[in-house]
Parts: C-alpha cells; structure tokens; sequence
C-alpha cells in the first residue's frame, strides 16, 4: 500500500485510485452521475468534474510526436489521411543523426522551436517510451495521448499497430 500524508489526513493513495477507476467504470457502464454519487456518497457534481478531469477535446488541431518508429511511412500516410497537423516521427537512427549533426546550442534551438510548433495544437500524441511519455506530459500543458511503445531506454526501432492508432484518432475527430 502506498501512503502520502496531506496536513494531519494520511491517504491510502491505492484505495483512492481504487474507488476512482470504480466510479469510471460504473458511469462506463451506463449509470448516470447521481447513481455513482449515491453509491459513493459524494456530490454528482463531483462525479461531473471527475470526468471532465480526464476529458479529452474532441476535434482542434493534433500533432503527432514519436520515437523510435519502425514503421515511420505507414504511419505518417495515416497521419495524412485523417487530417493530422503536425507529425514528427522519428527511426532511431535519424533520431540520433539529429543528435549527432548538430551542436548543443542548435540542437536546443531546434527542440525549443518544436516545443512551441507542438504546443500551438490542442491534442499531442505521444508515441514513446515510458520514460519519454512521462516527460511529454510533464512539459505540455495540453490534451497529451500517450502509446507507450516499451521501456527506456529504447535502442531500436518498434513497430505501433496502425489500429491502435486508428481508435485513438476515431475517439479523437468523431
């Protein structure tokens, strides 16, 4: 169990994450707000803010962000055909030619000028490692949908299924 003190309340953080993903699943399942709220004594304004928490904006703009990508073309054609603004997909061998190629201080620059591309978009994918997802969602203050591809470090290029891409951007235009 984990434990983390807030002022003089110390929470069960497991039990909280517990009753949170029950009251998910229960509106998944079909009951409304003010039935969950009942079930869990809370407000049904409550159930609505939680809800809107992990909200994701359907339609805006989306940019597409991933690294290391084994199949890099296929995946940009789809990018295309739904209408993606922005994509950035990477190998990791042109990932680490950029690194290589460059100095410190253009490297930088380049990184700071894909922040700022990347951050005029509602919605970012992120297609990564752990790790790397974790600072994504770290840096933007965006919508971030996160496919995590495999543990960091990554050495070598990973396939990502297009359907799995497919659902996330369906969810995303419908």
């Amino acid at each position: 169990m984990k434990f983390i003190k807030i002022g003089d309340k110390t929470i069960n953080l497991e039990k909280l994450h517990g009753i949170i993903d029950k009251i998910i699943e229960m509106r998944q399942n079909g009951f409304s707000q003010q039935e969950v709220a009942s079930r869990f004594k809370v407000d049904r304004s409550f159930v609505s803010r939680l809800e809107s928490l992990g909200e994701v904006r359907k339609g805006g703009n989306i940019a597409v962000v991933g690294f290391p990508i084994k199949n890099k073309e296929e995946l940009e054609m789809l990018f295309r055909e739904w209408g993606v603004n922005f994509t950035l997909l990477l190998s990791e061998k042109e990932r680490l030619n950029l690194a290589e190629n460059m100095s410190g201080v253009e490297l930088f620059n380049m990184v700071m000028d894909l922040i700022a591309k990347i951050q005029s978009h509602d919605v970012i994918i992120f297609l990564g490692s752990d790790k790397r997802s974790q600072l994504v969602e770290a840096i933007f203050d965006r919508d971030i949908i996160t496919i995590n591809i495999g543990h960091s470090p990554l050495t070598e290029d990973v396939y990502v299924d297009p359907q799995i891409v497919k659902e996330i951007l369906n969810s995303l235009k419908g």
